[in-house]
């Protein structure tokens, strides 16, 4: 089939204005967030999950990749092109217009269609006192629930783990070319493909409809005894982890997911944060193993923030603080798309800076004053290291009493949040992964590039802050600290200096995490950044047998068959 002929083919299927072929128009789906860039045939903006079908066997029939994409918020590439070393031409089929949510189970449970984003499931459970398995973590602004299964991503909620569900409708390619519809929803709907997808999407099924399977999950149940377990040689969660990978669950785009079925949680009653301060990294660690090992309550987050990233974040991430604060977070997936298509707009003329967007939000934040409660700046004063604890309920009573009992300490303190400061300084904490962003931007000629490692550390390691040799931090504007901090896993931010490869700085760190015998990525997934393990190769491989779907994850073969 020609290209003429399947851009035909597509726009009868999906109508001509969603489907996107010029470079100006493509760019904001083709470059990723954060890392990820390449050419496109086309941009496919389905309306349905039938024309999202049609749209696949129409590419598939032509020989064509196919980039499954929803909010396009990753940080290593994954829902990207990757230069054009590839041996067919790329087809990205962008999900965000097909985004319908339904409440199963008295919305013990849901059904989540391709664009359905974190904010949007949020406010959907919120009036029937129910959470969503994540709320939106350090650095993704709207992210999609699909994006989170997909990457086994999320995990910053103690009590739940990363996104996870053995229960999703899905279709694979298989190594003829064809398309097949696998219907593990546990929801009766019929044989036919395009009828199955027009009752999930109408929500036309019926409570008799729906089956439990002992055999099967909608998240990961039993991941609250796993993190408790402090003495394991093994982290609590990453990406490679083959506990985790379940057919689309860590499938990373290489199937076409259409509905998954997931878990809501009960709200909780109450909430208070405790902000820690201390210089002595020990008693941090003290801290977690103590929570971890005899807390009957496990603490809703626990964010570790660096006092470096601390300051970076307040500069440069302050106008999404702001605009969470006076706008809120239902805008931020609107702004962010507003965003994207004027940086794409101002593209187009070579005198104007990059990212236009960027230096406009920082340099109105100037006008701003400081916007932080004194006590976390008194804070950043005095400590090195932050710890930010959530606890729920029975858990503020528990965590109050051992708090108290240690703190404060020759080299600690701690302090128990208004709802104000508790509220800022999770916003604070959020900003801090956009904010290393934010400061390449700003300081283009002083910076090569950023080298961003989420990574995950042993269960049992008691010395968990990194140290670096001279002949690393020489090069090195930058080191960002900031993480997850009771599962052990650590965003680690690197501004490398102008004049230094950033690649051959990533490497020299990935020597130093394997001697520390960590797992990366934790919860950002390979994308195009990171060499897939082998448990995720076989994954990707057993889902994907022509290698139609996203080739080149992981640094696997780009080409058909994995030849």
């Amino acid at each position: 089939m020609s290209n003429t002929q399947l851009i035909s083919d597509l726009e009868k299927i999906v109508g001509a204005r969603h489907v996107l072929t010029k470079p100006s128009a493509t760019r904001r789906f083709r470059k990723g967030f954060r890392f990820g860039d390449g050419p496109a045939l086309a941009v496919v903006r389905p309306g349905s999950l039938v024309e999202m079908w049609r749209s696949l066997r129409a590419c598939s029939e032509a020989g064509k990749i196919v980039l499954m994409q929803a909010a396009n918020t990753g940080l290593t590439g994954g829902s990207t092109p990757d230069g054009d070393t590839y041996d067919r031409e790329i087809v990205i089929i962008s999900t965000l217009r097909v985004a319908k949510i339904h409440l199963i189970r008295d919305g013990k449970q849901v059904i989540c269609l391709p664009g359905a984003t974190l904010f949007q499931l949020e406010d959907m459970l919120n009036p029937i006192g129910r959470n969503p398995h994540s709320v939106i973590g350090s650095s993704c602004i709207g992210a999609s629930v699909f994006g989170g299964v997909c990457n086994n991503s999320g995990g910053a909620l103690i009590h739940r783990g990363p996104a996870f569900t053995q229960m999703t409708l899905y279709a694979q390619i298989d190594d003829v070319g064809q398309v097949h519809l696998v219907n593990h929803l546990g929801i009766r709907l019929g044989n036919d493909p395009e009828t199955i997808l027009k009752r999930i999407e109408a929500g036309d099924f019926r409570p008799e409809d729906i089956e439990d399977d002992p055999t099967r999950h909608c998240s990961d149940h039993d991941y609250q005894d796993h993190v408790r377990k402090i003495d394991e040689e093994t982290p609590s969660r990453f990406n490679a982890d083959p506990k985790r990978l379940f057919e689309s669950a860590g499938g990373a785009g290489k199937v076409m997911i259409f509905a998954v079925r997931l878990d809501t949680f009960p709200k909780e009653k109450r909430t208070t944060v405790f902000y820690i301060g201390t210089n002595n990294p020990d008693e941090l660690a003290q801290i977690r193993r103590h929570i971890l090992g005899n807390f009957k309550n496990l603490p809703i987050e626990g964010e570790y923030l660096h006092r470096e990233a601390f300051d970076v974040a307040e500069k440069y991430g302050k106008d999404m603080v702001l605009s969470i604060l006076y706008l809120g977070t239902s805008k931020l997936p609107f702004l962010f798309a507003m965003k994207g298509m004027f940086d794409a707009f101002c593209s187009r003329f070579s005198f104007l800076p990059r990212d236009p967007s960027d230096w406009i939000m920082y340099l109105s934040t100037k006008l701003f004053p400081k916007y932080l409660p004194k006590r976390l700046y008194d804070y950043r004063s005095r400590f090195e290291h932050h710890l930010m604890l959530k606890m729920a309920d029975d858990g503020i009573d528990e965590a109050r009493s051992y708090l108290s009992s240690i703190f404060p300490s020759a080299q600690g303190a701690c302090f128990e949040c208004t709802p104000k400061e508790g509220e800022k300084a999770f916003l604070l904490r959020f900003a801090a992964a956009g904010a290393a962003i934010r400061y390449r931007t700003i300081h283009r000629r002083e910076v090569s590039d950023i080298v961003a490692l989420d990574v995950a550390l042993p269960r049992n390691e008691r010395s968990w802050l990194e140290h670096l040799p001279d002949s690393i931090t020489s090069k090195l504007i930058h080191k960002l600290y900031y993480g997850h901090f009771f599962c052990h896993v650590f965003h680690q931010d690197y501004v490398v200096k102008k004049g230094f490869d950033p690649m051959e700085v990533e490497h020299e760190m990935w020597r130093i995490l394997d001697q520390r015998h960590a797992e990366y990525p934790a919860e950002h997934n390979v994308g195009h950044l990171y060499y897939a393990k082998p448990s995720l190769v076989s994954h990707y491989r057993s889902l994907d047998p022509s290698n139609s779907f996203n080739p080149g994850i992981g640094h696997t073969s780009k080409l058909a068959h994995w030849k």
